[in-house]
């Protein structure tokens, strides 16, 4: 389903992948700096979750500023808040490289309001880009040290953005519930030598949704 959400002056392109019953959770799903919301990766991950029964709404938002990006993602989030074709308990928040990096910050964003009612479950950062390449001194970790729902990592061991130790090392400071899923000699695209990108989706999208699976059971006991 196809939607235009209304941000500032202008709208941001949205698709909704809608499971056939009635959804209780949804993800919200963007994409990084370069590309769009049909980048291969998101519509794959939209399908699988659909099929599962969680509903996603993926959305374009082509800014290169993180606060522009951050704000667009805060707006889609009160916008399937407020939805009434879809009365959620509650969603993550996820995005690829850049994307992720907005996601963390609305989830930072959102958690430290006052009015903060638990709508949002948790984070999903595919190839969170936690430094420049070769630019190891500096890393973009602030956000991801004052979250505190669940978040799960989905990295290559091979990528060029966020390195194995350095991750493994913000990840030992966080407050939050954290889970990294490596996917083994994969670059910060997620290409690895020897296997299809479709292989490599199918163990991403197993791996989230079993994450998702395993945080809303906690959830709900």
């Amino acid at each position: 389903v196809k939607v235009k959400i209304p941000f500032g002056n202008k709208y941001l392109d949205a698709i909704f992948s809608v499971p056939e019953k009635k959804p209780t959770y949804g993800v919200i799903l963007t994409h990084g700096a370069g590309g769009d919301m049909n980048f291969p990766h998101l519509v794959s991950l939209a399908a699988y979750f659909a099929s599962h029964g969680v509903l996603c709404l993926r959305f374009t938002c082509k800014g290169l500023n993180v606060a522009y990006r951050t704000k667009a993602f805060k707006t889609v989030v009160e916008y399937l808040k407020l939805s009434d074709d879809y009365k959620l308990s509650g969603v993550f928040l996820a995005g690829r490289s850049m994307g992720s990096r907005a996601a963390a910050s609305v989830v930072r964003q959102l958690s430290q309001d006052d009015d903060d009612d638990g709508f949002i479950q948790g984070l999903v950062c595919l190839s969170y880009p936690l430094h420049r390449p070769k630019l190891q001194s500096k890393l973009r970790d602030e956000d991801l040290l004052l979250i505190r729902c669940p978040v799960l990592f989905v990295s290559g061991s091979a990528d060029e953005m966020c390195e194995k130790q350095l991750l493994e090392g913000v990840v030992s400071k966080m407050k939050a519930p954290i889970k990294i899923h490596w996917i083994d000699k994969a670059n910060h695209g997620m290409a690895v030598k020897g296997r299809t990108a479709d292989n490599v989706m199918g163990e991403i999208n197993a791996q989230v949704f079993s994450w998702l699976r395993e945080n809303v059971q906690l959830e709900r006991k």
